[in-house]
């Protein structure tokens, strides 16, 4: 494995001034680079709360978090996010989305103007990675919702972000459109290796996709197990009928029921 990407150190978040809602505690998680790491738990334990944690959108009310060497104090520009739901601009076509990032991350952004042929290509070879040849020009509401999930998934992955993070972006397509997105994403990990965090509630999902599995307990959070996923890639759909794959979701499972246990808190410890 390669050098810890990302390292958090005894970290906890606190919604609220002094009394609000303690949403995570006591945190500790080293995530090497190119790793792919699932999060899963009860709802409303802090899933979504530790990715806004590592993207510095909210700063730790105790500890620390380490993002490629550096303490972080604020938003990254390194990190790519999709979301549930696709959040696609409906004025702008699939391919405007797409480059819609470019347009405002430096360094692209002052280079777009002078090198917008060059990245209108490359986001076409990443729509046309994800099946969406020929829909460059389409507008969201001539998409089906799969369609846009996988434009959303491009618009994260345009400036070749070192992070990805993905907060249920599959969770609202049905179960075909779903498993052609996990195909897909699994192919573009396999050829960048960008490092990857998927919160998900969909156990087959975080076990086809990840290298390893955490379970967060019921509020206020805490990393309550860990499960290695060792299953060789690429790993085909049909990997889910194999009984070790089964094996490893019953234990997950049984991890998740153990840190449903844990009482809530009412407010900061």
């Amino acid at each position: 494995m390669s050098e810890a990407f990302i390292r958090i150190d005894g970290a906890s978040l606190t919604y609220g001034e002094e009394g609000g809602t303690l949403a995570l505690q006591g945190i500790d998680l080293t995530l090497h680079r190119g790793e792919f790491l699932a999060v899963v738990g009860p709802s409303g334990c802090g899933k979504s709360t530790l990715l806004k944690l590592i993207s510095g959108l909210r700063p730790p009310s105790a500890g620390s978090v380490t993002v490629a060497g550096q303490k972080v104090t604020g938003p990254l520009k390194i990190v790519g996010m999709a979301f549930q739901n696709p959040t696609l601009l409906p004025w702008r076509t699939a391919l405007e989305n797409v480059l819609l990032p470019l347009e405002v991350v430096e360094p692209h952004r002052r280079n777009f103007r002078a090198d917008r042929r060059n990245y209108e290509n490359k986001a076409r070879q990443l729509l046309a990675k994800v099946g969406l040849t020929g829909f460059e020009d389409h507008y969201p509401w001539q998409l089906s919702g799969g369609m846009q999930q996988r434009v959303s998934l491009c618009r994260a992955l345009i400036h070749e972000p070192d992070l990805l993070m993905l907060d249920e972006p599959f969770g609202a397509l049905d179960t075909f459109t779903r498993e052609e997105l996990w195909e897909a994403l699994q192919a573009l990990w396999l050829e960048r290796k960008f490092t990857t965090l998927l919160v998900t509630h969909d156990l087959q999902e975080a076990a086809m996709l990840a290298d390893r599995i955490i379970v967060i307990s019921q509020r206020p959070g805490t990393i309550s197990a860990a499960c290695e996923v060792n299953f060789p890639r690429p790993r085909s759909l049909d990997l889910r009928f194999a009984p070790d794959f089964n094996a490893l979701l019953h234990d997950v499972r049984a991890k998740i029921d153990v840190a449903r246990q844990v009482p809530l808190s009412l407010g900061a410890a």
